[in-house]
């Protein structure tokens, strides 16, 4: 069956869970009715083990794979080991990072098993696919690093002050630059932030991201904002929150071309397009920020002001501390330089 309900079987009888507990006839047991309500909330439990941006994610990856199967002429289901390789070495040919690569991969296993089939990765007796995504790696730890550059605290400030006027796409827009990099959030969880997980205190605000790469579980994670003297995050929400209103939903809508906004949440993409445009207004590559500027942003300067280690963590939820290292090393290549007493 294609709706996964083979993943539950019971007494060896395959169950049909597309039928409520009133639609059965009076033959059916009180048990048999039990079984399928629990094997039925089972199916619900599954449904919800992926974050709702991850199964955003791999719709969009696996659409994306059946396309690529279409134009050549090849099954994208089952798909054929072999077919999963060279979709992955076209991704790499493409320049997709290895993260994202492996997230095509990982889109790819989770829609056969929504199907109720076996993930290419487990066919692949020759491991033709594993073997393909180590080479990618190999190769791309082989070239310079590409990582987005971080926005310092100053060089936002000034893309803050080029943001100017007080119409509503630039306040909007202002609030998003300041939260964003106070807060070291990600592109992603800054569009899934919802009016209802602001709560504005008396030395600033917390924010509450109740999904996001490190917790994909769903337990929340609550971030405290300084209200700040310079960048000032706590105000610019404020001034944004007074055009948006108090209705509940997404935190930043979009706006039409018209400066009206619209009842739908900003894409992860119009961030990295909002940080480049006025990176480039203050004479800043565009090319080498995005969204991750502002979080690289928050981890270089926190550790150049000489915040530990731990106070990063509790902002930047990182869970392994050599990530947040290599931030720190970052920041302080020039402290104690060896050369600086002959130079």
């Amino acid at each position: 069956m294609a709706d996964g309900s083979e993943d539950f079987p019971a007494n060896g009888v395959l169950i049909a869970l597309n039928f409520t507990a009133a639609a059965f006839p009076p033959k059916i047991t009180a048990p048999a009715r039990i079984l399928c309500d629990e094997v039925a909330a089972a199916r619900s439990y599954r449904a919800q083990a992926k974050a709702a941006n991850t199964i955003r994610a791999y719709t969009s990856d696996w659409a994306q794979f059946e396309g690529w199967c279409d134009e050549r002429g090849l099954e994208p289901l089952p798909a054929r080991p072999e077919a999963v390789a060279a979709y992955l070495a076209a991704l790499a040919m493409a320049g997709k990072a290895d993260s994202t690569i492996g997230r095509h991969l990982a889109a790819i296993g989770w829609k056969h098993r929504q199907d109720g089939l076996v993930a290419p990765t487990v066919r692949d007796e020759r491991m033709v696919i594993a073997d393909t995504l180590a080479g990618i790696r190999r190769e791309q730890r082989a070239r310079p690093n590409a990582r987005k550059a971080a926005i310092s605290a100053s060089e936002l400030g000034a893309m803050i002050v080029a943001a100017d006027g007080q119409g509503t796409r630039t306040i909007r827009d202002r609030a998003v630059m300041a939260l964003g990099l106070a807060a070291a959030l990600r592109r992603s969880e800054l569009v899934a932030l919802e009016l209802r997980d602001v709560e504005l205190v008396d030395k600033g605000l917390t924010l509450t991201l109740r999904h996001s790469k490190t917790d994909q579980e769903g337990e929340g994670q609550v971030i405290a904002v300084p209200a700040g003297k310079t960048l000032k995050p706590v105000a610019r929400l404020k001034a944004w929150l007074a055009v948006r209103g108090s209705t509940a939903g997404p935190l930043f809508y979009q706006i039409d071309p018209q400066g009206r906004v619209v009842d739908k949440p900003m894409s992860d993409r119009s961030i990295a397009r909002l940080i480049q445009k006025y990176a480039g207004r203050v004479g800043l590559d565009p090319e080498t920020v995005a969204g991750h500027s502002l979080r690289a942003g928050f981890l270089t300067e926190a550790s150049r002001t000489g915040a530990t280690i731990a106070k990063m963590q509790e902002v930047s939820r990182h869970k392994k501390v050599e990530v947040l290292l290599g931030y720190v090393r970052s920041a302080e290549l020039f402290d104690d330089h060896a050369a600086a007493g002959f130079l």
